[in-house]
């Protein structure tokens, strides 16, 4: 019997654990529309809750998960809080590195391709709180793909 209120209470915290990750991504979807419509920035939704805008395609190769990339970027909250900036020559990442937004995002970049990555918590630091990124944040990242390695 102590075994079944165990496994009981284990199933209730993993759909509880569920549930409020389901709310969050709900809430971060709500949040990127919402600032998608007032700046009037029509994004490309995929099935993970990643948005996306190609502003210049580029015409070098797209980047894969197992590419090493350059690139020069601005991370900003929602509010317009800079949380992080290369300068103009970028910095190198392994894709297989990077947050899930990323690894997703910049493979719709060609090399050369300028644009933006709207990126859900789940998809960024999630709850925990990374520097200056508050717990459950969307992150906006302005990207310009500079090389594909």
């Amino acid at each position: 019997m102590r075994n079944f209120h165990a496994l009981l209470a284990i199933a209730f915290l993993l759909l509880f654990s569920c549930r409020k990750s389901e709310n969050q991504a709900e809430k971060d979807d709500e949040l990127i529309r919402r600032y998608l419509a007032e700046n009037n920035i029509e994004a490309t939704r995929t099935a993970s809750g990643l948005y996306y805008w190609i502003q210049e395609q580029g015409n070098g190769p797209f980047p894969t998960i197992s590419s090493r990339v350059r690139v020069v970027y601005k991370g900003y909250l929602l509010d317009g809080t800079v949380f992080d900036e290369t300068d103009p020559a970028g910095l190198e990442f392994d894709m297989a590195g990077l947050i899930r937004g990323w690894q997703e995002g910049l493979t719709f970049f060609r090399e050369g391709g300028r644009g933006k990555l709207f990126v859900p918590s789940h998809l960024g630091y999630g709850a925990q709180q990374v520097g200056n990124i508050p717990p459950n944040s969307v992150l906006i990242f302005d990207i310009f793909l500079l090389k594909v390695r």
